[in-house]
């Protein structure tokens, strides 16, 4: 009896010891958890902030990228330009070196052709000097428009060109208007809203805009065909820019051009998705053409 009760004593006293490691063990083994969760949230919250670091700087290089392509593009108009000036002026040289045995007229009529020559040479350095200066604008302008459009519109909806003297917006039918509609959508405020901020910005510029559909056919108690379901959407967008955002009606031109001037062959769904769009078109005030082409806006000297 005695040694049972020894032996009992014994085995309770060594349960109470393991109890107590293992409660040791697992106070520890707490506290290394908190330790390791703590480390993984700081180490989640470094990922975060290099993730977002990362797509700054993916957006700055989309931007360089775009600011490089538009500035190959003026610079290879501008080479071509200066090559057929250095054509003409070559041959004209040419044509003075072959004459060898001169009157004296014929010698006042070639100083007087030098001297034309020699003016004309001044005016189309004035003209190359104001298209560098158009082109800069554009350019500058185009950049600003892929900068503001580029977040929260994919590249098959919104699409930006610089042709001459003009920038392109063209805009897919289904992110401005509810389908067979000229109805505005919501999607529609955001983008135009972002293209009022541009045009407010820069007075000088005229804005035209211009509807296309498809060729299938469309009449209903609204609508009589294509012709004017295209002028209706560009009304529509006109009016948007005056009214809610304040554009200067007189800067803006609305235009149908129905089911004409096509991009693709109708013959196919992805052809009259591509055609039914809004141009919108940036482009300088008639006047300022004008004075390019006056002779009298030529350098004297």
């Amino acid at each position: 009896m005695k040694y049972s009760l020894l032996v009992c004593s014994v085995l309770l006293f060594a349960s109470c010891a393991s109890n107590k490691k293992l409660e040791e063990a697992g106070l520890i083994h707490k506290q290394e958890m908190d330790v390791a969760n703590k480390q993984l949230g700081e180490c989640g919250e470094k990922l975060n902030d290099l993730m977002s670091t990362n797509d700054q700087l993916k957006s700055q290089l989309n931007t360089a990228k775009t600011s490089l392509e538009l500035r190959q593009e003026q610079m290879s108009d501008l080479k071509e330009q200066l090559n057929d000036v250095k054509t003409q002026r070559d041959k004209q040289v040419e044509q003075v070196g072959d004459l060898t045995v001169l009157s004296q007229s014929a010698s006042d009529n070639i100083k007087e052709t030098l001297t034309q020559l020699e003016n004309r040479d001044k005016y189309i350095k004035f003209i190359q000097a104001a298209k560098t200066k158009a082109d800069s604008i554009n350019l500058a302008l185009a950049i600003n428009l892929k900068g503001v459009l580029v977040n929260g519109f994919t590249d098959e909806d919104v699409e930006i060109k610089v042709d001459k003297t003009v920038v392109f917006i063209n805009l897919s039918d289904k992110m401005l208007y509810y389908s067979g509609s000229s109805n505005l959508t919501p999607r529609a405020d955001e983008i135009l809203g972002k293209i009022a901020k541009i045009v407010e910005s820069r007075p000088t510029l005229e804005v035209m805009v211009e509807g296309y559909t498809d060729n299938v056919p469309i009449k209903n108690s609204c609508i009589t065909d294509n012709w004017d379901l295209s002028v209706k959407r560009s009304t529509a967008v006109v009016r948007k820019l005056q009214k809610e955002f304040n554009i200067d009606p007189n800067r803006l031109i609305a235009a149908g051009r129905g089911e004409y001037n096509t991009l693709k062959s109708n013959d196919t769904a992805e052809g009259r998705a591509t055609n039914r769009r809004t141009r919108i078109i940036l482009l300088p005030k008639i006047n300022e053409f004008y004075d390019l082409l006056n002779p009298d806006m030529a350098p004297k000297n």
